[in-house]
């Protein structure tokens, strides 16, 4: 496969300007000439590797930020909005969309929340939503949309969080042999709180007057340390939240608010499952997810997000994929380090294999998966089922998904005994049916809104038309 060509000159310009440099002594400093260097910054030419080496070994920049995963993401959430009838029969170019993304990244982003608005408005109008007679019924992304963004954009990984949850978790000796009593011990010695348990369905509650916290019974002990985590990140680190709050400039508290609970289950999570120590363990076992389940006393889930979100600069980990559907396939959690983005409206490709856990539950599920773009991927898939702790308690089902491009394989156990190199062994998948080019597909729910289609009465085969093409 053709090694993908780097435009970053978005990073390159802030860099520079960081310094305080005019291009001329930049250019100077990387060893190139200044018109090769305004071409870069303008994204007219890619980044050469003698530029890269320059940047490293003149300004210690971390090289692992120039990547293209953010530009891709964005590319990937614009092809999904264009393809909306909104707009015209014929996309811009994909060249066009990627020239956008990398030179004018929050243009791109303006250009999403406006359709995102736009879908919202067109949803109101047609569940006759009586909010939109009221003043205040201004169409914005939801607070949870916003929220799901920030983490999105922010490749779901929080450097000064995570450290500072990794750095609480070596002094409080949470990967001692009893990290529940070592959590309870550091809330207790720091700020003189009470540790008791209930029967209740509330995972835990904080009583400020008392100084009580209150943990379900019911709960895991992996669930109840999570909790106490989440608890000492709203005590110990309030003000690096609202610092990160501030930085995020949400348009309305209830966002702020939503987003304040998912830094403190960030810190919670990179608290249980410290990125030094996670990482080693996870190379170390070729990244079994039992086998991490097991050593860190965490659940399945858990150790599968955290993998999605190892990308520290400097030390990141493979690129993984994660996402959790429900029972009707819509994503409820979503996060990709890698090529493979997911659908911001509706549920995934029908030939993912996460829709076939909850067919096998206990069991990890395997499939070697092909996007149009011909990239190939190892995906894994498991069910969830997370049980309400008594007999007439609801049960929550879930499949989670994890996956990486095929690359990496060799880091993964999964990998053993499959064919990677057999191209016939791959599965074609896509995002969703509304963007997929695919033009025989046999579980193609909707026509591609992209494509011009061609329906012949006389004639059926899978599908009751044929898709054209733009």
């Amino acid at each position: 496969m053709r090694a993908q060509k780097l435009y970053a000159g978005v990073t390159l310009r802030e860099t520079r300007q960081k310094q305080g440099l005019t291009q001329k002594d930049f250019a100077a400093k990387l060893g190139v000439s200044l018109p090769y260097l305004n071409q870069m910054e303008n994204n007219h030419r890619p980044v050469s590797t003698t530029v890269v080496l320059a940047l490293a070994q003149e300004f210690g920049f971390d090289v692992t930020q120039l990547s293209v995963g953010e530009s891709e993401r964005i590319v990937a959430d614009m092809r999904e909005a264009l393809a909306d009838p909104v707009f015209s029969t014929t996309q811009p170019p994909l060249a066009d969309m990627q020239l956008t993304a990398s030179n004018a990244p929050a243009l791109a982003r303006a250009f999403l929340d406006l359709h995102r608005a736009y879908r919202q408005g067109q949803e109101r109008l047609a569940s006759l939503d009586e909010a939109l007679g009221r003043e205040d019924s201004a169409i914005s992304p939801s607070p949870w949309e916003q929220v799901r963004d920030f983490f999105h954009y922010c490749d779901n990984y929080i450097d000064s969080i995570d450290r500072v949850a990794e750095n609480y978790a070596t002094q409080a000796k949470l990967s001692g042999p009893n990290a529940l009593g070592a959590a309870h011990d550091w809330l207790a010695e720091k700020h003189n709180i009470h540790l008791r348990t209930k029967n209740t369905d509330v995972l835990r509650h904080y009583d400020p007057a008392s100084r009580t916290l209150t943990l379900s019974a019911q709960a895991e002990t992996s669930s109840k340390l999570f909790q106490i985590a989440h608890q000492t990140a709203l005590l110990d680190h309030d003000d690096l939240l609202e610092a990160t709050l501030d930085f995020a400039n949400f348009n309305t508290p209830e966002a702020r608010a939503i987003c304040k609970i998912g830094l403190a289950n960030y810190f919670a999570g990179a608290a249980t499952l410290p990125y030094g120590r996670f990482l080693q363990v996870a190379q170390e076992t070729r990244h079994d997810l039992e086998l991490l389940a097991n050593f860190f006393d965490a659940s399945i889930e858990q150790v599968a997000h955290r993998l999605s979100t190892m990308q520290r600069p400097g030390v990141k980990g493979i690129p993984f994929f994660f996402v959790r559907v429900d029972q009707a396939g819509t994503i409820t959690k979503r996060h990709s380090a890698t090529r493979l983005q997911f659908a911001r409206f509706g549920g995934a490709c029908p030939l993912w294999n996460v829709h076939r856990a909850f067919e096998t539950p206990g069991q990890f599920l395997r499939q070697l998966a092909e996007t149009p773009d011909g990239l190939q991927y190892l995906s894994l898939a498991r069910d969830v089922s997370k049980t309400g702790g008594s007999f007439r308690a609801p049960i929550r089902r879930y499949a989670i998904g994890l996956g990486c491009e095929i690359r990496h394989a060799g880091a993964m156990v999964y990998a053993d005994d499959l064919d990677v190199t057999n191209r016939q062994a791959f599965e074609p998948i896509g995002i969703s049916c509304r963007i997929c080019e695919r033009h025989n597909c046999h579980q193609r729910s909707v026509p591609p809104l992209e494509r011009h289609l061609k329906v012949d009465p006389n004639s059926r085969a899978t599908l009751p038309y044929s898709i054209g093409e733009t």
